[in-house]
């Protein structure tokens, strides 16, 4: 096989990063052996393209690739010199010099050390880069948590869990998902960043959830037991008579679940609603209700 990373990828020495990238993300999607099952040259080749990528596509290691420092599997690569130059230099008592005419090759025992050595470099593996991706769940979904199926760009299909009180926003990672390591080197992870879509009624505060509640008129002035809405299903809760627009009940418990299986709480602000059209004997009620005509709600607004 070829040891030059940029021929694997089948890019020139003076390629950009976004043209390696690119290159090796077409070659990826076309060699991946999720894609090719049973299909052993489309495997190996995929491993030596992600071993040139995890080479090349990383401007530090390019560097030291183009340098000389390293080879493609990442390995340190000894200076370009001559035993006879150390041994020359450091004199007859320098560690590349002994009595026993080998001069040259230094003691028998730091070079076999250095051989293996170097040999055990050689089989360690490089990890695999890990991978991005965004996904949106519904708001009720990200509070009491689910799980979803989402389908990569390269072909699989992941169970992805959303854990109970996920935020927009927040990272999910899911190990060993990412890029195949290089060698023994082990698998990326795949990295999902969560967006909750907005719910129609309830929003988050925190660990609490705040709505508002309309309630009609004769719930307002009579009180009773009346269903209540939460992210958990609905909950029956006692209003008290004379209950005015604005005020708040709040619900202990019923907000977004948190790690140490607590609960934060849910806020619901009242606010009266009238039935749509005219009532004939709610009009005859209140143009006779004479407390009415004198109420004024505005009086501490200065209008």
């Amino acid at each position: 096989m070829s040891r030059d990373p940029y021929e694997l990828l089948g890019v020139k020495k003076d390629a950009s990063q976004k043209e390696i990238q690119s290159a090796y993300r077409k070659l990826a999607k076309k060699l991946h052996p999720d894609l090719n099952p049973g299909d052993s040259k489309a495997e190996e080749k995929f491993k030596q393209v992600s071993a040139a990528y995890g080479i090349v596509g990383d401007e530090e290691k390019r560097g030291r690739f183009d340098r000389g420092e390293i080879d493609i599997d990442g390995v340190e690569q000894a200076p370009r010199n001559y035993y006879r130059d150390y041994a020359n230099a450091e004199g007859p008592n320098g560690p590349y010099h002994n009595s026993g005419g080998f001069a040259d090759f230094g003691d028998a025992d730091d070079l076999f050390s250095s051989f293996f050595t170097r040999r055990s470099r050689g089989q360690t593996g490089m990890p695999g880069q890990d991978r991005h991706y965004s996904m949106e769940v519904d708001f009720l979904d990200a509070i009491n948590g689910t799980t979803t199926e989402i389908t990569l760009p390269t072909g699989p299909a992941l169970d992805v869990r959303i854990p109970p009180g996920t935020r927009d926003g927040q990272t999910l990672r899911l190990r060993g998902k990412g890029e195949p390591g290089i060698g023994t080197g082990q698998a990326g992870d795949a990295l999902i960043e969560v967006h909750v879509r907005p719910h129609r009624f309830f929003t988050r505060d925190g660990d609490d959830i705040r709505f508002e509640l309309p309630i009609s008129l004769s719930e307002a002035v009579l009180g009773g037991k009346i269903r209540v809405p939460t992210p958990g299903g609905a909950v029956a809760v006692t209003l008290a008579p004379n209950s005015n627009t604005g005020k708040t009940l709040r619900l202990k418990g019923k907000g977004v679940p948190k790690r140490n299986g607590e609960a934060g709480d849910a806020y619901a602000t009242l606010k009266v609603v009238l039935p749509e059209g005219a009532d004939a004997a709610l009009t005859a009620f209140v143009e006779g209700w004479e407390a009415g005509k004198t109420y004024d709600p505005r009086k501490n607004m200065g209008a």
